[in-house]
């Protein structure tokens, strides 16, 4: 495996300086924010897209840095029903799909979206309860209607494409657990996998070690994401899991986003490596930096730290001692 960065939390330095920062830090992999929620500071789609010598020129800053691009990321929703983001998200999806299968690289991370809840509405819904039967109703017309038709075309416009994509499984999207994964997988196609996140398995009281062997064996994890959360129990028997205070309100908040080994052990996270390995993952390792109490450097710094003493880089050795 190899350790890499969503490179988003630099998004205040050049290109160049950028890799640098990351080169300078140990790491192997960048993951390029392309549009929609993580921005694009350090890819400007349509002039790559245009230019095979802009290509060139691009790649080779990565590669002469002794790097490789994990992935690019374009989180947004295409599938929401305001029509401008959706047309914003769809757009920046199909052109980030196009430019990583003309520079080589294998992922594009994503939100699967959330659509409304009837066709005139005019703001996502996120169900998460069957009863009242209104909200399982809705829930049956999203996926009917919406995910499954759309993902059912951009999946395959991935395959063609020769590029994977990778769900994040975020609350608030319709795809947000293994199984809400494997259901939209088995409707579409096998390019649709996940950008897996342990941050928001936690709060959804998912074990990640039991989650990387549920979709690896399906052959489902094409990109992980480094974040650690924190479960404050006090806060949760007040608030519940699904917690709609602000981020900010990190003394009140049931669960906060935090740096590797700032939430839960580094056992757990080795625990997390070892199943990886176990069930075939041995690709990149991308830290996401979102800890509201650590600066940005000395976050990223953390995650570093902690990564590289558990991360397993080398090709496993014969069974010499059997």
């Amino acid at each position: 495996m190899k350790l890499g960065v969503f490179t988003v939390l630099f998004a205040d330095k050049s290109f160049e300086d950028m890799l640098d920062t990351v080169k300078a830090a140990g790491l192997h992999a960048v993951e390029i924010g392309t549009g929609c929620y993580p921005g694009n500071s350090h890819c400007d789609l349509d002039a790559l897209l245009e230019s095979e010598e802009a290509r060139k020129e691009y790649i080779g800053k990565v590669t002469e840095r002794g790097l490789m691009i994990s992935a690019f990321s374009c989180h947004g929703n295409p599938i929401s029903p305001e029509a401008g983001f959706a047309k914003e998200s769809d757009e920046t999806l199909r052109k980030t799909i196009k430019l990583a299968s003309l520079l080589g690289v294998p992922v594009v991370n994503c939100f699967s979206g959330t659509a409304g809840d009837h066709e005139g509405a005019k703001f996502p819904n996120w169900p998460v309860t069957p009863w009242p039967n209104e909200y399982g109703d809705v829930l049956k017309w999203q996926w009917e209607e919406k995910l499954i038709p759309y993902w059912k075309e951009v999946g395959q416009l991935a395959k063609d494409h020769d590029v994977k994509i990778g769900l994040e499984l975020h609350g608030g999207f319709l795809v947000h657990t293994p199984y809400t994964l494997l259901k939209l997988r088995e409707e579409t196609c096998d390019a649709i996998g996940a950008n897996l996140d342990p941050s928001h398995l936690w709060w959804q009281g998912i074990d990640p070690v039991a989650a990387i062997k549920i979709l690896a064996k399906e052959n489902a994890i094409h990109h992980f994401h480094a974040k650690d959360t924190y479960i404050d129990q006090e806060n949760v028997n007040m608030y519940g899991l699904t917690d709609m205070q602000p981020y900010g309100e990190v003394q009140t908040r049931a669960w906060t986003f935090r740096s590797v080994g700032c939430g839960h052990d580094l056992k757990e996270w080795s625990d997390m490596m070892s199943a990886l390995r176990t069930y075939g993952y041995d690709y990149v390792v991308s830290i996401e930096h979102e800890d509201p109490i650590m600066s940005i450097q000395e976050g990223f710094g953390r995650a570093v730290t902690n990564l590289k003493t558990i991360l397993i880089e080398e090709s496993p050795s014969q069974m010499w001692w059997v």
